[in-house]
C-alpha cells in the first residue's frame, strides 16, 4: 500500500460513522423558549393568548429546524420540522374536542341525579324532571332503524359483492348508496314526513316515522362497511367450499359472514352511534313529549337529541332549570355514544377470526 493509500485509509478511519445529535431534551428547550417569548410579548406588547401561541409556534418552527441543520444537517432538520408540522395539527385538532368536553362535564355534571334518570318531564314545571322518557324514546326509536336498515343493508352488500360484480345494476346501486351517504339528515325527516302524511294524512307525528327516518342514514353506512368486509373475505375461501359441492347460498351464510362478523358488527354498531344523535329528523317526524310514550306507532315520541334543542330553546320559567337539564341530556347522548364506540370496537374484536392455534 503506498503512502497516498494509508494517509486516506487514516482518514477514512477517523470519520464519524454518524453526524452529531442533538441532545433529547432540545426539542423540550426549544419549546419552553418559544412560550416564553410569547409570554413576554403578551405581557409587554399587550397580545392576546391566540397571538402569544402563533408567535411562539413560528418561533419553534424557525428555531429547532434551523438549530438541527446546523448540527444535524438538512434530511434530519427537515424531518424534525415535519415532526413538529404533525404535531401542531394534532394539538389543533385535539383544542376543540377538549373544550367541548370540558364544557358539557363543567356544565351537564351539576344535572346528573337518580331522579334525572328516573322522572320524566310530565307535568313538571321549573325544578326537577329527568330524561327517562326521552332516554326510552331514543332506545325504541334506534332499535327500530336499527331493525329496519340492518337485513336491508347487510342483503344489499351481498348482492353488490357476491351475485352483482360488474353488472349494471350493481353498479346503479352502488351509485345511490354513494348519493345517499351524502344526504342531509333533514331531507330523510322531511321524506319520512312526506310518507306518513300520504298514508295517514296530515298532522301525523309517530316514532316510528323517526325510526324510518333514520333508516335512510343509517342503510348506506351498513351496506358500505359491509361490503367492504365482505370483499376482504379470501376467494380461497369460497373457492374451497364450492369445491366440496357447498351451494352458493351456504357458502355466503356458512363461511362468508361468519369470516367478515367481526366488521360488519362494527359498522352496524358505529352506524347505530352515528344516527343516535339525530335532530332534524326527529323533531320533523317523531316530535316531542313530555311523557313517556313506549308504543312507537302511537302518538309523539321524545329523544335525547330533541329534548335538548327543546330545553335549551325553550327552557321555561325560570329559564336556569331547563338549560341545567339541556347540559345534563347532552352529556348522556355523549356517553352513550362514545359507549357505543366502544362496544363496537370490543365486538369487533371479540368476533374477529382467531389466527392462532
Amino acid at each position: 500500500m503506498t503512502t497516498t493509500e494509508t494517509e486516506m485509509a487514516d482518514y477514512r478511519a477517523t470519520l464519524p460513522i454518524v453526524r452529531p445529535q442533538l441532545p433529547r431534551w432540545a426539542p423540550w428547550l426549544v419549546l419552553g423558549a418559544s412560550l416564553a417569548v410569547g409570554a413576554l410579548l403578551m405581557l409587554l406588547v399587550g397580545f392576546g393568548p391566540f397571538g402569544a401561541a402563533v408567535v411562539a409556534g413560528l418561533v419553534y418552527f424557525f428555531a429547532l429546524p434551523a438549530w438541527s441543520r446546523v448540527v444535524e444537517g438538512p434530511r434530519k432538520s427537515t424531518d424534525r420540522l415535519m415532526s413538529a408540522m404533525i404535531w401542531s395539527a394534532f394539538i389543533i385538532a385535539m383544542i376543540p374536542l377538549v373544550t367541548l368536553v370540558w364544557t358539557v362535564l363543567k356544565n351537564g355534571l351539576p344535572a346528573i341525579s337518580v331522579e334525572f334518570f328516573t322522572a320524566s318531564m310530565f307535568s313538571v314545571v321549573g325544578e326537577g324532571g329527568g330524561i327517562y322518557h326521552a332516554i326510552m324514546g331514543t332506545f325504541i326509536v334506534t332499535l327500530w332503524a336499527t331493525v329496519i336498515s340492518v337485513p336491508v343493508g347487510v342483503m344489499a352488500a351481498i348482492y353488490l359483492v357476491e351475485y352483482g360484480r360488474k353488472k349494471p345494476l350493481a353498479k346503479v346501486i352502488t351509485f345511490l348508496v354513494d348519493v345517499m351517504t351524502g344526504i342531509p339528515s333533514i331531507v330523510a325527516g322531511l321524506f319520512a314526513f312526506a310518507l306518513f302524511v300520504i298514508i295517514f294524512g296530515p298532522g301525523i307525528r309517530m316514532g316510528f316515522g323517526g325510526s324510518l327516518a333514520l333508516s335512510v342514514l343509517m342503510i348506506p353506512i351498513v351496506v358500505r362497511s359491509t361490503e367492504e368486509m365482505l370483499k376482504l373475505v379470501p376467494d380461497e375461501l369460497r373457492e374451497a367450499s364450492y369445491a366440496l359441492g357447498v351451494p352458493k347460498w351456504r357458502t355466503i351464510t356458512k363461511v362468508v359472514l361468519p369470516t367478515a362478523m367481526a366488521g360488519i358488527l362494527t359498522g352496524v354498531m358505529l352506524a347505530v352511534a352515528r344516527v343516535a344523535g339525530e335532530t332534524a329528523p326527529l323533531l320533523i317526524i317523531a316530535g316531542d313529549t313530555d311523557g313517556t310514550n313506549f308504543n312507537a306507532f302511537a302518538d309523539r315520541m321524545a329523544t335525547l337529541p330533541v329534548f335538548i334543542y327543546y330545553s335549551y330553546t325553550q327552557p321555561g320559567i325560570p329559564p336556569e332549570f331547563g338549560r341545567e337539564r339541556a347540559w345534563g341530556a347532552a352529556l348522556v347522548l355523549i356517553a352513550i355514544v362514545m359507549g357505543l364506540n366502544l362496544l363496537a370496537r370490543a365486538v369487533g374484536r371479540y368476533f374477529a377470526p382467531k389466527t392462532g392455534r
